[in-house]
């Protein structure tokens, strides 16, 4: 049986997630790789998805969207895992981090997330990552911050210990929270902080959208122990 690929997202990331598309094409993740995006609601997505098609949501984390609005939206499809929930991007958002700034003992990461106070996953995904970071990353400190919860991302500069520091915007693509409120609250024309790209088009988050069909595959299959695809897409 041949199956379909769907990546959804809202408007903003329709071109990072088009490039991953044309990664996950090449590879030959699945029989057909599209894309799709809406404005504010799941529901107006206009798009037949069936039971052979797999739906990943291009998003970081948990959130109303991924839980109730595209299920809702994609009854029929195979829904997978946001992206960002993937140890895959654990990579991603290391070498966005020395991209601004070289790890070293004197270095500080702050990751910052758009928080969701009404669903723990948000910061569960987020925390987990840092966690990952602090063992791998070779930064002398990694901390969270959040736009819409505590820690806040206003106190970032204020806690970090590091003589040099970068702020990593944990968000797939570029948007209004990464222009323009996340670089305010982080009072980023005082200098002193460097900041990050957001994951963008990494090879790491197309490991990890591979990684999370190949999971759904092995569900459907009754195979769900196997790991098809390693997840950190560093092979390990």
């Amino acid at each position: 049986m041949t199956d379909a690929l769907l990546l959804v997202g809202r408007q903003h990331t329709r071109e990072v997630a088009q490039r991953h598309a044309r990664r996950l094409r090449e590879r030959g993740v699945a029989d057909s790789v599209a894309v799709e995006t809406y404005d504010r609601d799941p529901a107006e997505l206009d798009v037949d998805a069936g039971d052979a098609t797999y739906v990943v949501p291009m998003a970081v984390a948990p959130d109303r969207d991924t839980t109730r609005g595209i299920p809702g939206a994609l009854p029929a499809a195979r829904h997978c895992q946001p992206i960002g929930t993937s140890p895959a991007v654990s990579r991603a958002l290391a070498d966005r981090a020395a991209a601004a700034t070289a790890p070293g003992d004197d270095a500080s990461l702050a990751l910052v997330a758009f928080g969701d106070t009404s669903l723990e996953g948000s910061r569960r995904t987020t925390e987990d990552h840092a966690a990952r970071l602090r063992e791998s990353a070779a930064y002398g400190e990694v901390t969270t911050a959040y736009l819409l919860q505590n820690p806040a991302a206003e106190c970032v500069r204020y806690n970090l210990s590091g003589d040099r520091a970068v702020a990593v915007p944990f968000f797939l693509a570029a948007c209004e929270e990464t222009e323009r409120a996340l670089p305010e609250k982080l009072e980023l024309d005082r200098g002193g902080l460097a900041y990050a790209d957001p994951l963008g088009a990494h090879e790491a988050v197309t490991d990890a959208i591979e990684a999370e069909v190949a999971k759904a595959r092995a569900i459907d299959a009754g195979t769900a122990s196997v790991s098809p695809v390693a997840t950190d897409g560093g092979g390990k």
